[in-house]
C-alpha cells in the first residue's frame, strides 16, 4: 500500500504538471504561479534526512520569495510521519481534505445523452471552453495553458456537445496502464442531467482504447454531487490527500 500511494501521487504529478519543480532532500517542491494547490506546493513522498524544521523554513523561503502561501501536500505516506504534527504545531491548518479514487477498466458502456458527441480537441480550443465552464480567470488562462502544454504522457482533451454548445469538459491523461480523470466540469445550465456522467464513462471508454487497465481521480470531499457521481460509477477510495497551509 505504501509504494502504491506513491505510485498514484507520482501519476498525478505527471498529469498535472507544474511549471517548475524542486527536488529537496526526498521533497517534490513545485511552482505554477499560484494557479492550483497541487502545482504550488510541497509534496513530501521519500525519505528524508535533512533537519526537518530546516527543511520547512527553506520551503517557506522559497515560496514567500515567489509571493505565494506556503502549502504542503500530505499523505497517509508523507516523509518523515511526523511532518504534518509539526506543521500542525507550527499553525498551518488543513485545507481540501481530498479522496484519490481507482476502479478497474473492463468494457466501459454507457448510454449516450441525447444527440451529444465527445470531440477530442486541440489543447488551445479546448481551453477557451474550460475557462468559461470553470470560470478560470484571464491572468491564469496563460499559466494554465503553459502546463497542460507540458503533459509528457498520452492525453486527451475532451469537450462534450449538445446541440452545437459546449455542455462539459474533462481531461485524460494514460500512463503504465491507468488513466487519470482530470477537471471533468459542467456548464451549470446542463448538471444534473447526465453530461457529467457521460463525459466520465467517456473518458474511460478513450483511456480503455489507449490500453488503460485502470482508471484513477480525485475528488475534493466537500464536492459531494461529484462524489456521489464517482459512486455510482463505481470509483472507490484508495487513499485520502489533505493539504497544510501556512498561518
Amino acid at each position: 500500500m505504501i509504494e502504491s500511494i506513491r505510485w498514484l501521487e507520482e501519476l498525478g504529478m505527471n498529469a498535472w504538471p507544474a511549471l517548475h519543480t524542486m527536488l529537496y532532500d526526498g521533497w517534490v517542491i513545485r511552482f505554477a504561479n499560484g494557479y492550483t494547490k497541487r502545482a504550488n506546493s510541497v509534496n513530501p513522498l521519500y525519505r528524508s534526512d535533512q533537519p526537518l524544521e530546516e527543511k520547512i523554513r527553506s520551503c517557506e523561503h522559497l515560496y514567500h520569495s515567489r509571493d505565494l502561501e506556503v502549502v504542503f501536500k500530505m499523505t497517509p505516506d508523507a516523509c518523515p510521519r511526523e511532518l504534518d504534527e509539526m506543521l500542525a504545531a507550527r499553525g498551518y491548518r488543513v485545507v481540501a481534505p481530498t479522496s484519490v479514487q481507482v476502479r478497474a477498466l473492463p468494457v466501459i458502456e454507457g448510454h449516450h445523452v441525447q444527440e451529444s458527441r465527445l470531440d477530442e480537441m486541440p489543447l488551445e480550443e479546448w481551453l477557451t471552453s474550460f475557462c468559461e465552464l470553470g470560470g478560470v480567470g484571464e491572468h491564469y488562462s496563460p499559466t494554465l495553458q503553459a502546463m497542460l502544454a507540458c503533459i509528457a504522457p498520452q492525453r486527451a482533451f475532451a469537450c462534450l456537445h449538445h446541440a452545437g454548445q459546449v455542455v462539459a469538459c474533462g481531461l485524460g491523461v494514460v500512463q503504465s496502464g491507468f488513466v487519470g480523470l482530470f477537471d471533468v466540469i459542467t456548464h451549470e445550465g446542463f448538471r444534473r442531467q447526465g453530461y457529467g456522467r457521460q463525459m466520465v464513462l467517456d473518458l474511460l471508454a478513450w483511456g480503455r482504447r489507449q490500453g488503460a487497465e485502470q482508471a484513477y481521480l480525485q475528488v475534493v470531499l466537500s464536492n459531494t454531487p461529484a462524489v456521489g457521481l464517482y459512486a455510482g460509477l463505481g470509483f472507490k477510495e484508495h487513499h485520502r490527500y489533505w493539504y497544510r497551509v501556512g498561518p
